[in-house]
């Protein structure tokens, strides 16, 4: 049975719903698409591998992820993932989270450019780091359904997501070498994975 896509993205508490505003108020169309594609990627993924996450600190996580790479939250020397985190992290204290909490949802979202998270340090860092694998750079489709990935897609297109991302990274990368978005930029994958994507998507099984 194909995934229920509008029950699958709907936001797991009011928190939730907060930051699914927030990303919506600053960022392009494209770039909500991938937020929500890395959230149901997340959540189909968890189950398969015995993870429980926290599916709110998970969702505002993934909702926010990519803040710092937008114009109104762009750090000009530190790296995208540790301002977003840092941007996340004061939301969720005005959502009322402890200092504690605050800080997790920062961290997840850093370490979500880390090459891998290990699942038994961090299971939102580790399904974020993945679901966002899968999104920008086309790796692991094996680890998921077909039927519901083509699913979740049809309702969040990837509209111009991997030229306008890989725009964005390649710019990042020339204002902070160092960081993991240059060797994002430098491994050419976002580009690899906008051509993987399409390759998916326009794949149709034969029939009879």
């Amino acid at each position: 049975m194909i995934v229920d896509v509008e029950a699958l993205l709907a936001p797991p508490s009011p928190v939730a719903e907060r930051a699914l505003e927030v990303v919506r108020a600053w960022s392009s169309p494209a770039l909500v698409n991938h937020c929500l594609r890395s959230w149901a990627w997340a959540s189909l993924l968890a189950p398969t591998i015995d993870l429980e996450p926290d599916r709110e600190l998970l969702f505002v996580a993934t909702m926010l992820h990519d803040l710092g790479v937008t114009t109104a939250f762009d750090a000009h020397t530190v790296p995208f993932e540790d301002a977003g985190g840092a941007v996340a992290s004061v939301f969720a204290v005005g959502a009322g989270w402890d200092t504690v909490r605050a800080r997790r949802v920062g961290e997840v979202i850093e370490r979500h450019m880390w090459t891998a998270v290990d699942p038994a340090l961090d299971a939102e860092g580790h399904l974020l780091e993945v679901a966002t694998s899968l999104d920008v750079s086309g790796v692991g489709f094996e680890r998921w359904d077909a039927a519901d990935l083509r699913a979740v897609a049809a309702v969040l297109p990837r509209l111009d997501f991997s030229e306008m991302f890989d725009g964005l990274v390649h710019e990042q990368a020339g204002r902070k070498p160092s960081s993991a978005a240059a060797r994002l930029d430098s491994s050419g994958n976002v580009a690899a994975g906008g051509a993987r994507w399409g390759a998916f998507l326009d794949f149709s099984p034969t029939i009879g």
